[in-house]
């Protein structure tokens, strides 16, 4: 198991190493000039190039990458175009603002997901069945940014219930260190600033979940059906087990790798960074911080932020690869 995982984590190496060069690539094929843009279209050439020179932007793109790499190697992901502060500095409460929605959304579409799939591969061909699996299609097809728009007009405009944007209230002055809202507040009893903190996250999670929790759902019952039909199942039900703990206790840990590869898939999607969500929602997550990095030409930010959220990727899918012995004894790591 240890070997196993040195060679997984040696293989990341060049991974993230080629996910540099590429992003590094595609930035600077973007239209536009990072000093034009900070300085206006106002500005003379004469204090474009001052800035430029200053920015390091006249140089060669193989030593501006160069430079950012060996940045990088150091843990200085680099400094802020637009507002010249530390990127390291700014960029983990927004990443742990989409960590904190991410979690509330995964929570929530695995739940749901999984006991939806399973519910439907039970009752195979019954209302309920035909009522998930329509609902599941409607939700994987169903645009994000539309979803969330519906929300804020019934749940906020309408029935005024619940909060459209932000992450709490503009009066609070709850500011946690960890800037980890929900557990912050909880941990330190803080019930009236948890509840707040509850409100704000509902309509971004759900609008975040609608399609992990379909796609789960889909995988769950396809992988549940295969399961239900094995004579180890025939041999439990002649026995006389409950059908609900044959279908919990026995089939849905046999059915669950598939489902666990979609679930980690599906969280690394999350915690990259659900721009169209927190960009509806006002939620200052590190998809919203990129998306402003990106109109303002601000390359440093753009390159550690998708690094980041590179880095995370990656990783959820190596926890999700070490997962499967857990859930399946037959597979061993070499």
């Amino acid at each position: 198991m240890l070997s196993y995982s040195v060679k997984r984590l040696l293989m990341l190496v060049p991974v993230l190493l080629g996910m540099t060069i590429i992003v590094f690539a595609i930035i600077h094929a973007i239209p536009g000039n990072p000093a034009l843009t900070i300085l206006g279209t106002k500005a003379t050439p004469e204090a474009i190039h001052n800035l430029n020179q200053s920015l390091g932007l006249d140089q060669p793109l193989y030593v501006q990458y160069f430079t950012y790499l060996k940045n990088i190697l150091s843990g200085h992901l680099g400094t802020s175009i637009q507002d010249n502060t530390s990127i390291a500095s700014e960029i983990w409460p927004h990443l742990a603002a989409t960590i904190e929605l991410s979690f509330v959304a995964m929570v929530i579409a695995v739940v749901v997901g999984i006991n939806a799939g399973i519910i439907s591969a039970w009752k195979q061909n019954s209302v309920f069945d035909y009522a998930a699996m329509i609902i599941a299609l409607i939700g994987v097809s169903m645009p994000i940014f539309w979803l969330g728009l519906l929300e804020q007009w019934a749940f906020s405009v309408k029935l005024n219930w619940l909060p459209s944007i932000g992450r709490t209230d503009i009066i609070t002055t709850v500011q946690p260190i960890t800037n980890l809202y929900l557990i912050d507040t909880l941990l330190e009893g803080q019930f009236a600033q948890f509840w707040m903190v509850v409100r704000h996250l509902i309509l971004p999670a759900i609008a975040l979940a609608t399609i992990p929790t379909a796609i789960i759902a889909r995988m769950t019952r396809s992988s549940m059906l295969e399961v239900l039909k094995s004579d180890y199942i025939r041999t439990a039900k002649a026995k006389g087990e409950h059908m609900f703990w044959i279908v919990y206790k026995y089939a849905l840990k046999n059915a669950f790798i598939p489902i666990l590869t979609v679930i980690g898939l599906q969280t690394g999607l999350l915690l990259g960074g659900a721009i169209l969500t927190e960009t509806i929602f006002g939620w200052p997550g590190i998809g919203l911080y990129v998306y402003n990095a990106i109109q303002y030409r601000d390359y440093p930010v753009i390159q550690s932020g998708i690094l980041v959220i590179s880095f995370i990727f990656v990783m959820v899918n190596f926890i999700t690869d070490l997962l499967y012995g857990l859930f399946d004894p037959r597979i061993k790591y070499r």
